[in-house]
């Protein structure tokens, strides 16, 4: 593989992975229609419950089903009328003075004139967005919370095994299927799945739990709940069929409960997600052949996860530290980044103008250096 070729691999896989960075910088629009008077609502992925040997799937479908709700997309057909264009699933996480707030996904309520949430009696309440973040793919409702009985919980999505069974619950195919409940495992607790914004701007990889419990059109923003009945996500996507078009079956994905967490917060208190960026364009290491890790990288062999730097943005953080192409990061705060979900996992724990540490290998020395975060992506 030539440096040519290695190039290749930039405009096929790391444009998707540009992490802050001028020209290349993630094009994000400031979010519109939003409530501007948020209250701040703090919440916590509380530490995973002891899961008790006697645990069902009927228990823990009980502790949290009258938090779950359907959302209901309305679109405008007329000065006052209304109708109603999508359905999906979303959770009630918390009440607090005078509202009860909802977690969703952002394509539930995407280009909505009016939303409506069924609670789990059946009865139907208007709702007001607070915010939404497109990478993640998550929104915050709130609505009036005199009907609200029950909220839900949230696991820590760190603490889950594979294995481990869970349950998705939600609206499938729509409100006439409402609170129904799946019950699968955990396939995986990360991977990285391409994530976009509505109008197809690419945020590059967003990382997901995978489950083989039944996802369908209307689950989308109900909770994925371990056996304690706590939510360790919000359930996403499903994939149907490979690239090449090949067929396959039990392949859902979730958004992990610390993740949500993190995100609903933001949304709740400024109605929209500001996350630090380094400015560098990237591939993966593991993308990179064996010869061009030699030849071109120069790495050690001992070297065998990382991210690549492919450009950085002038006078951008990562430049002013000195990194430069083809060194390969490895770790965050100590922290070890094996590819570009442990790269974006580690990078949004910290707020804009952080410090952080980065280490990363020039050739075959290995250095750290402090980086501080002055660019910022905003959803």
């Amino acid at each position: 593989m030539t440096q040519q070729s290695l190039a290749k691999i930039v405009l096929t896989g790391a444009i998707a992975g540009v992490i802050g960075g001028g020209a290349i910088l993630y094009g994000q629009r400031e979010l519109s229609d939003i409530q501007t008077k948020t209250q701040k609502v703090n919440t916590k992925a509380e530490k995973t419950a002891a899961i008790p040997t006697n645990a069902t799937a009927t228990t823990a479908y009980n502790k949290i089903s009258d938090a779950v709700v359907s959302v209901l997309n309305f679109s405008q057909t007329g000065k006052n009328s209304f109708s109603e264009s999508s359905e999906g699933s979303g959770v009630i996480y918390k009440k607090a003075n005078d509202a009860a707030y909802i977690v969703t996904n952002n394509h539930v309520i995407h280009g909505a004139a009016k939303i409506q949430v069924m609670l789990h009696d059946g009865k139907k309440v208007e709702a007001t967005l607070v915010g939404k973040d497109a990478m993640t793919d998550l929104a915050v409702l709130k609505i009036d919370p005199a009907n609200v009985t029950t909220t839900a919980a949230f696991g820590d999505s760190s603490q889950i095994q594979v294995g481990q069974k869970v349950l998705a619950i939600g609206s499938p195919l729509g409100s006439q299927y409402a609170s129904s409940v799946t019950e699968g495992i955990i396939s995986a607790k990360k991977r990285l799945v391409d994530a976009s914004s509505e109008n197809g701007q690419n945020y590059g990889g967003s990382t997901v739990i995978q489950t083989d419990a039944a996802i369908n059109p209307g689950n989308s923003g109900g909770p994925l709940v371990n056996f304690a009945g706590q939510v360790v996500g919000i359930n996403s996507m499903k994939l149907s069929s490979s690239a090449s078009g090949t067929s396959v079956e039990g392949m859902g994905f979730a958004i992990p409960s610390d993740q949500v967490v993190d995100i609903v917060n933001k949304l709740v208190k400024d109605g929209k997600v500001t996350r630090p960026a380094i400015g560098i364009g990237l591939v993966e290491l593991s993308a990179v052949t064996v010869d061009d890790q030699k030849s071109l990288l120069k790495i050690p062999d001992a070297v065998t996860g990382g991210v690549v730097v492919m450009s950085t943005t002038p006078n951008g953080p990562a430049d002013r530290a000195g990194l430069k192409k083809y060194d390969v990061i490895t770790a965050i705060d100590g922290k070890k980044v094996s590819g570009q979900a442990d790269l974006r996992e580690e990078l949004y724990k910290h707020n804009l103008n952080d410090t952080i540490d980065i280490t990363f290998y020039h050739q075959n020395d290995k250095k750290t250096v402090k980086v501080k975060l002055t660019q910022k992506l905003e959803s």
